[in-house]
C-alpha cells in the first residue's frame, strides 16, 4: 500500500478546523501552540497517540523519531498499524496522517534508531519547547531523559503500559514516587548510576502487572520480554502525555 498523499503545507481546505480548540483554550493559547516545537521519540502504542493529540491541538512544529516498521502484532493497539500498512515505516505513516490533520504543520521526520551517542546531537539540532519520551527500551530512554534534563529542556516520560488494563490507575507522578512499575524502577536505577537525581514527570500505572501477560523473548531488537496489552491502555498513556505537554506550552 502506498501512503496516501496529504494536503500540502499552507493548503488548508478548512481554515476553521481549530475552532473548538480555540473556544476552550483561547486565541492566545492557540497562538502559543502554533509557535511551539515538540519532539516525540518513540511512535509505538503510546507515542503515536501522544503525537497525534499534540498535532490535533495545533502545535506548529513537530519532530518525530522512530525507525520501526508496522508489524502485524501492532494492529491491536497502535495508531499507524493497519493490515494495509504492515511493513511501512511508522514515522512515515504518521507523517502523512499528521499533514492531513494539519497541512500547516512543520514536520521533521526521523525514521532512525536513536542510539545513545546520537542523542546529544538530536537535542542540540534545534530548539524544542517540550520532549515526549515514549521509548520502550531502557538505554536510549535513560540517555534521552538525562541529556534533556542536563539541557533543562522540558520533558515528560511514559513508563510501562504493558500487562496492565485498568485505566483508573493511570497517574502522573515524579519518577522517584512511582511504584508497581518495573520500567520505572529500572529507569530510576539507571538514572542514579548516571548521576541524575532531578525531578522527572512521568505517566505510570499503580496497577500491578499481570505476570501471566509477560513472555521472555529474544526476537525483538533490544527487548528481553514481550508484554500483553489491550487496545485502549497505550492510548490512555499517550493522551496523558499529550495533556501534560499541551497544558504547559
Amino acid at each position: 500500500m502506498n501512503i496516501p498523499n496529504a494536503a500540502s503545507a499552507g493548503d488548508t481546505p478548512y481554515p476553521d478546523w481549530q475552532q473548538r480548540t480555540q473556544l476552550l483554550l483561547g486565541e492566545e493559547k492557540r497562538q502559543r501552540l502554533a509557535c511551539a516545537h515538540v519532539l516525540v521519540v518513540g511512535l509505538g502504542g503510546v507515542g503515536a497517540y501522544a503525537a497525534e493529540m499534540i498535532c490535533r491541538a495545533g502545535v506548529g512544529r513537530m519532530t518525530i523519531v522512530d525507525a520501526d516498521t508496522v508489524q502485524p502484532t501492532n494492529i491491536n493497539r497502535q495508531l499507524p498499524a493497519l493490515h494495509s500498512t504492515v511493513g511501512l515505516p511508522k514515522a512515515e505513516v504518521l507523517a502523512a496522517r499528521f499533514r492531513d490533520i494539519n497541512p500547516d504543520v512543520q514536520l521533521n521526520v526521523l525514521p532512525v534508531f536513536l542510539k545513545d551517542e546520537n542523542i546529544p546531537a538530536l537535542l542540540d539540532a534545534d530548539r524544542y519547547d517540550f520532549v515526549v519520551d515514549a521509548i520502550d527500551t531502557l538505554a536510549p530512554k535513560c540517555h534521552l531523559i538525562a541529556e534533556a534534563l542536563r539541557r533543562r529542556i522540558k520533558i515528560v516520560s511514559s513508563m510501562g503500559a504493558g500487562a496492565k488494563s485498568d485505566i483508573t490507575q493511570v497517574r502522573f507522578a515524579d519518577i522517584w514516587d512511582t511504584y508497581h512499575c518495573g520500567l520505572s524502577k529500572a529507569v530510576r536505577k539507571r538514572l542514579q548510576k548516571m548521576g541524575i537525581r532531578h525531578k522527572l514527570p512521568v505517566v505510570f500505572s499503580t496497577e500491578q502487572a499481570d505476570p501471566n501477560a509477560v513472555l521472555l523473548t529474544d526476537d525483538e531488537q533490544n527487548k528481553k520480554s514481550t508484554c500483553g496489552t489491550v487496545s485502549y491502555m497505550p492510548a490512555v498513556f499517550g493522551c496523558y502525555l499529550a495533556e501534560y505537554v499541551i497544558r504547559r506550552l
